[in-house]
């Protein structure tokens, strides 16, 4: 803003942070100043970090009275400050320095934490106790403790602990040139349009059929339970305290194991005549046993591996350790330690973990060896036990299936990568292609006579943390049909390219081609290959990158940390059991499962412990998740492990059983929610129940004034609304989302396969379905019910079908017309008090999948055949023509609404067009008559007579359409210039 009564400003900056005070340079006559100092601030407290703020304060220097005036400030609280990789430059809005004072324009800052030693503070600011100090900052900068970017990159982040000592930097763009505005080309979103039927009593008729079959069979509702958890028991949504202390687990039932960690072993003796050992422990309970590895020729080998058994599967009082050397033939036996149960401690978290002990080995005979000991530590605990997730589990594995132990059945918790838009404007090109990983995109081609093609256009990519990736671009030239020769490549990693988290401008650069036979990702050598490439290349954190199904959605946080908000609430998620699944497979000749849970939220998937040989799995693990936004979904998966056992038919793809989706905004705050899912999934044959998942969810809220205000703000970040991506490139980033985070996932250990991570994500979505347009079409009826039921009432009003009920009608018509103030507050007092009522009959349950509702109980098999066909389609042409006549048939039934639609908004624009000359006197002949009318008599009297016109008695009707109406259908529309 000018200050300086000029129409400029000398602005400079003041940073206030933890007691210290830093100031910038002063930029004189420059309404756009660029500074690019850094500046460090010491933390003398790290964990009081979250109570400090960081004030910027923007300042008009007055040389003649040596005073200064605000432009205004910005405020960013210590909650805010992110490590130096996730750092990028934002531009912060002004606020009013004062009340008094005005402000405009906005401050670019880079603010970011490290812990790096070697970084000095910034010499303190001196106070500003005579104006000779102040009026130094034009003459010198000696005691300005700014210093270049390029003088200094961090590379270490913030550890969080105790006593470290911490720094805070702010830093500016690297690039010293002004920032020019240049134009952004506008994308206009695609828009989606809801058809309106032609007959409105038939979709009256259809929709009062759908809203009174939308109840579905009582096998595929939610079953209300109330089990003892670990807090007590639920009844109600409360749970009820028993006498016992609660523990950290208290959505889930309590289960009992019996923990066997095995250490290491020391001078074990030799059963060759070598000396060499190769031991291994075998760890057996009834016909349950886990081995640990084996090591060659080590007599004193580690191990550090837990076992556990579940006490409901215990089958002896005996637990035997045993030590074994690895033979080809016959493995050896070296030695033996048995425990007896009742004499295993018991350990509840957060006890100390058990010590474990030595225990000399014993023989076959249960005499003392003199040689071997193996240190041991046995207790029972529960699955709050911090060595529960890297434990074998007995539950987990078959009785006598040692091969079971592997990391298939383990549970574990995965985090999705951060994933980025890449924005790669080429603003000077000739045919370009661009590709990153396997994503490929190509720019229209251009005809030139010259090597100099103006360019602008926008590529958008997705790119996952860290970026190990490159940024490929290859010039071509079309020498002919469907043959391109490549002119040259630029190879751009993508940790160099820079990172924006609003809509900023981003500097262009050139770029060297190399040669197109380089394959090497190098710079290339100027003087061997001289054309060059303008882009403008940046990673766009201000946008949300989505990965899941947008009615799903269970993040909307950007990408850039500077941008999130503190955490409303906390979900916490209790997987109870699985009742009565459908076998997936067979083994001794009979029908069983090998299931495992999914659950995501956020970047956070979870993955409960394979559950083997079982129809009912008791899971009984508890997770928690940071809640953002409210209007965000949870959705849980079972699956069946293919990645142990036999390969079946399938190959070793997992199978999905069925999902679950709750919606957070459903649920209320500190309530228990424990309910039996049916677990629905839609087959080739149709709609099936694979069993029943049991689930206990509690939302808790941390600050219910920010989570209330979170209904006022937009629901995507704003970078969303400023450079919207069409529903095109939304569609495509979006499939590429998808397979990083599956490739990603299916990387881990276990992994998480490609097939799971679909599933979860609902990738398929968008693809055509029958089923799912007949079902969209009937909610679209459903929604319509009430104007339809007011539309039959009014109707039976004014025909006089109740007379009491049409004179009610005609006084409160009447007095409300004659008091027009009180039109508005009956009717919110109305929608107020309807609200009020409908709290009896307010939903006790989450919502769940409707099969009535997805039109999955009586959709065609052929249908269902069309749904599950490939893309593209695998079918036969026969099958396909059929399928594509029908296609053609429903879409020309749709075709024809819209251009009815069309026809009655053509025939109100004729009105006045002068396309009938005749129509468009009578229709100016009625609205200078109208006019006069509307003059001469009071407005509520007119609307009373209308009123009372529109609700006169039958004997006064006529069957013939009115006057008004039949005036409106004769006007022309532009169906007569149609094809």
């Amino acid at each position: 803003m000018p200050k300086d009564g000029q129409g400029s400003s000398n602005a400079f900056v003041e940073l206030h942070f933890d007691g210290q005070k830093f100031r910038t340079t002063i930029k004189e006559k420059d309404l756009d100043p660029f500074w690019n100092e850094t500046f460090y601030f010491n933390v003398s407290n790290p964990d009081d970090l979250h109570n400090l703020t960081l004030e910027a304060h923007v300042y008009n220097s007055n040389k003649t009275i040596n005073s200064k005036s605000s432009l205004g400030k910005v405020r960013i609280a210590g909650t805010s400050f992110v490590p130096y990789s996730d750092a990028v430059v934002f531009n912060y809005p002004l606020e009013k320095g004062s009340i008094f004072s005005r402000a405009k324009g906005e401050l670019g800052l880079k603010v970011y934490l490290t812990d790096d030693p070697s970084i000095r503070s910034s010499a303190p600011l001196p106070e500003m106790a005579s104006s000779s100090s102040y009026s130094n900052l034009h003459s010198s900068q000696s005691e300005l403790p700014s210093q270049k970017i390029e003088d200094y990159v961090p590379n270490t982040l913030v550890n969080g602990k105790k006593g470290s000592r911490r720094t805070f930097y702010n830093l500016s763009n690297s690039n010293n040139q002004r920032q020019q505005p240049h134009s952004v080309p506008s994308q206009q979103p695609i828009i989606y349009g809801v058809d309106q039927m032609r007959s409105e009593p038939q979709a009256a008729q259809v929709g009062r059929m759908y809203a009174s079959s939308s109840s579905q069979p009582t096998d595929f509702t939610l079953r209300e339970t109330s089990p003892f958890l670990g807090g007590g028991q639920v009844v109600g949504g409360r749970v009820i305290r028993s006498d016992k202390q609660s523990s950290i687990y208290d959505l889930v039932e309590p289960m009992q194991f019996l923990f066997v960690r095995v250490v290491r072993a020391h001078d074990l003796p030799s059963k060759d005549v070598t000396g060499s050992l190769d031991p291994y422990v075998e760890v057996k309970l009834g016909n349950y046993k886990g081995v640990t590895n084996h090591f060659e020729k080590n007599q004193n080998p580690e191990w550090n591996t837990v076992f556990t058994f579940s006490k409901d599967r215990m089958q002896s009082s005996v637990l035997e350790v045993i030590v074994k050397d690895k033979d080809m033939v016959k493995d050896d036996f070296v030695g033996i330690v048995r425990f007896d149960l009742h004499e295993i401690p018991t350990r509840v978290p957060p006890d100390s973990p058990l010590a474990p002990e030595w225990y000399r080995l014993e023989d076959k005979k249960g005499e003392k060896q003199k040689k071997g000991e193996l240190m041991l530590a046995v207790w029972i605990g529960t699955q709050a036990d911090e060595a529960f997730s890297e434990a074998w589990h007995s539950d987990a594995a078959s009785p006598v299936d040692s091969s079971a132990s592997s990391t298939h059945i383990r549970s574990k918790v995965y985090h999705s990568p951060r994933l980025w838009y890449v924005r790669v404007n080429v603003i000077e090109a000739q045919d370009l292609v661009a590709q990153i990983g396997n994503q490929v995109l190509k720019t229209k081609p251009v005809q030139s006579q010259t090597m100099n093609v103006l360019w602008n256009e926008d590529l958008m990519f997705v790119a996952a943390e860290p970026f190990d990736d490159h940024l490929v671009l290859s010039v071509e030239d079309r020498v002919g049909p469907n043959k391109d020769e490549v002119l040259g490549r630029v190879f751009i990693p993508l940790a160099t390219v820079e990172r924006r988290a609003d809509d900023r401008i981003v500097h262009s650069r050139w770029f060297n081609l190399q040669k197109p036979s380089a394959t090497d990702i190098e710079e290339p050598k100027k003087d061997k290959f001289a054309s060059r490439v303008h882009l403008r290349v940046c990673l766009d954190g201000g946008y949300h990158v989505l990965d899941e199904s947008t009615h799903y959605s269970s993040d909307l946080r950007p990408t850039a940390k500077q941008l999130w908000k503190p955490p409303i609430g906390v979900l916490e998620l209790g997987i109870l059991n699985a009742d009565a699944l459908t076998p997936m497979k067979t083994r001794n000749g009979r029908g069983t499962s090998d299931t495992f849970c999914v659950a995501k939220y956020g970047q956070k998937w979870v993955r409960t412990r394979t559950i083997t040989d079982s129809l009912n799995p008791k899971y009984n693990e508890q997770y928690t998740w940071e809640v953002f936004d409210p209007a965000t979904v949870l959705t849980v998966g079972v699956f069946d492990n293919s990645q142990i056992g036999d390969k079946g038919s399938n190959g070793h793809r997992d199978l999905k059983i069925g999902k679950v989706r709750i919606r957070i905004s459903t649920l209320e705050t500190g309530r228990v929610y424990t309910h039996s899912y049916p677990l629905l999934v839609l087959h080739p044959s149709g709609v099936k129940k694979m069993g029943d998942l049991h689930l206990a969810i509690r939302f808790s809220c941390t600050s219910m004034v920010n989570m209330m205000s979170l209904y006022s703000r937009p629901l995507l970040p704003k970078m969303h609304y400023k450079m919207p991506l069409t529903m095109v490139q939304l569609d495509m980033l979006r499939h590429q989302a998808v397979n990083i985070v599956a490739a990603r996932l299916s990387r881990a250990e276990p992994p998480l396969r490609k097939e799971v991570v679909e599933y979860m994500t609902d990738a398929d979505s968008h693809l055509w379905s029958m089923r799912r347009s007949k079902a969209n079409f009937f909610r679209l009826i459903s929604v319509f019910n009430g104007l339809f039921a007011v539309g039959k009432w009014s109707k039976e009003v004014c025909m006089w079908k109740n007379p009491v009920t049409t004179v009610l009608v005609h006084v409160l018509f009447v007095m409300l017309i004659c008091f027009p103030e009180l039109i508005l507050p009956t009717l919110f007092l109305y929608m107020f008090l309807i609200g009020l009522w409908n709290y009896r009959y307010r939903p006790k349950y989450p919502p769940h999948m409707n099969t009535r509702l997805s039109c999955a109980d009586s959709v065609h098999p052929d249908e269902l055949d069309e749904e599950f066909d490939t893309f593209p389609t695998t079918r036969a042409p026969d099958l396909v023509r059929m399928r594509y006549d029908r296609l053609r048939s429903v879409a020309g039934r749709i075709q024809t609404v819209i251009g009815d639609i069309a026809s009655q908004g053509e025939r109100v624009q004729a009105l006045l067009s002068w396309r009938d000359p005749r129509a468009t006197v009578i229709f100016m002949v009625f609205c200078v008559v109208a006019a006069t009318v509307l003059y001469a008599v009071p407005l509520q009297l007119l609307i009373v007579m209308s009123g009372l016109y529109a609700m006169r008695h039958p004997r006064f009707r006529h069957k013939l359409p009115p006057a008004p109406l039949n005036f409106f259908r004769r006007l022309p529309a532009r169906t007569d210039s149609m094809l």
